[in-house]
């Protein structure tokens, strides 16, 4: 591999790296901001907890299933247990270093996108134990079938960064996990109508999601993996553009729904239509054009809306930061719309449904499994230990009970 590596490549996926990296702190401002001020020790800790676990565990075990050479029949990849020179699906133009430390950026994501949904009401140390399940099992898995070379790659499946692989199975778990968890005390009244309960910091998940809108600029365009040569150039700056297309239209979408809908402009139902938008362009950006991009936004940014207000109101779940809608709903949607907007292979172009089709089973496939996985961690941890703090912290909030400290002084 020493011969082939590209030094302006390898630079490239390591500033990129540092993009996603800080997307860590945009996804603990938002979730701070978007939940109540004791809790927000609780919340930041959480954060740190998820790449500092998600780091060391990923170097263990978790790279080698996602990218190791088949086993259990190419469920999974081979665990490399501490090595990171190992067979598997590596690209050639980059360190195995610079590739590791950019895929672990990616699965502490992942691991991220959970938290928010189940904030404020669970016990830390059950956090630290499903949080370390999610990067060494349940991420890895689906990603060796996409990623890694497994079978769903091999029928032709396409996420170039991951609205399948990483946000919608955040957002199925997110999902499952608020529901397991149950809601907020005085989320919902007793005939069941639904009470908001409003983050205490809108600046702050505000600048959260302008962070997280840059760090998609390494997000999507660094999945390109290389920089050098006219192909690659033109491929990450025409990611680039389909990325910053997807994510205006996605916030200008849900401004104009929600300022029909409820007679005000929400701003932070703006705030996750622009994350809708970037979450559901990320599995297509090579592969559509910027006014498919815009069409991916649009749809993504409408869809969030109405997926937010059918989760808390007729589902009775409470995501506090809507990461089941923003992740999972738009991870999904988003993927499937690469398989109709895509220009090479989409449905739209070729009047040919077999690459939708792929898009729809992978989609589906990857949500099954994280919803399954899901429920048998938390349920598991909920019987074995409970999930849930006490009532009485829950009502004091987090931060001083679990941590000993608050945020604000």
């Amino acid at each position: 591999m020493g011969t082939t590596v590209n030094a302006l490549d390898t630079v490239w996926v390591l500033l990129a790296a540092m993009l996603v990296f800080f997307m860590q702190p945009g996804f603990a401002l938002v979730e701070a901001g978007f939940t109540r001020s004791k809790n927000t020790a609780n919340i930041l800790m959480k954060n740190f907890v998820d790449f500092m676990f998600g780091t060391v565990l990923f170097w263990f075990v978790g790279f080698g299933i996602m990218f190791g050479t088949d086993v259990l029949g190419g469920f999974m990849g081979m665990p490399n247990l501490f090595a990171i020179s190992f067979d598997g699906n590596f690209p050639s133009n980059i360190p195995i270093e610079a590739f590791l430390i950019f895929q672990t950026v990616f699965c502490a994501t992942s691991a991220t996108i959970v938290s928010g949904a189940m904030a404020e009401r669970t016990k830390f140390y059950m956090y630290m134990i499903y949080s370390v399940l999610i990067s060494v099992c349940v991420y890895p898995v689906s990603g060796h079938w996409t990623w890694g070379g497994g079978w769903l790659s091999e029928l032709g499946f396409h996420d170039f960064a991951g609205s399948t692989v990483v946000h919608l199975v955040g957002g199925c778990l997110a999902f499952v996990g608020a529901w397991v968890l149950g809601p907020r005390l005085g989320k919902y009244t007793k005939d069941k109508k639904s009470r908001a309960i409003p983050g205490h910091n809108l600046t702050v998940a505000a600048l959260g999601v302008f962070i997280l809108w840059m760090g998609w600029f390494g997000f999507n365009p660094g999945s390109q993996l290389g920089a050098d040569g006219m192909e690659n150039s033109s491929a990450i700056s025409h990611v680039f553009l389909t990325t910053n297309i997807a994510a205006a239209v996605g916030g200008i979408a849900a401004m104009f729904i929600s300022w029909i809908k409820f007679s005000k402009p929400s701003l932070s139902l703006t705030l996750n239509g622009i994350l809708a938008g970037l979450v559901g362009v990320t599995a297509g950006c090579d592969m559509v054009s910027p006014a498919g991009a815009a069409v991916i936004g649009l749809i993504c940014g409408t869809l969030m809306v109405f997926a937010v207000e059918f989760i808390d109101q007729k589902l009775h779940i409470d995501d506090p930061v809507g990461a089941s809608s923003v992740h999972g709903v738009c991870g999904f949607t988003g993927t499937l719309l690469t398989g109709l907007l895509s220009t090479s292979e989409g449905w739209l172009y070729t009047g040919d449904a077999h690459f939708f089709l792929v898009e729809l089973l992978g989609a589906s496939v990857v949500a099954v499994w994280a919803a399954l996985a899901g429920l048998v961690i938390f349920k598991g941890l909920d019987k074995i230990h409970g999930l849930r703090v006490e009532p009485r912290i829950e009502d004091e909030g987090l931060d001083i009970y679990e941590h000993g400290e608050t945020a604000y002084n």
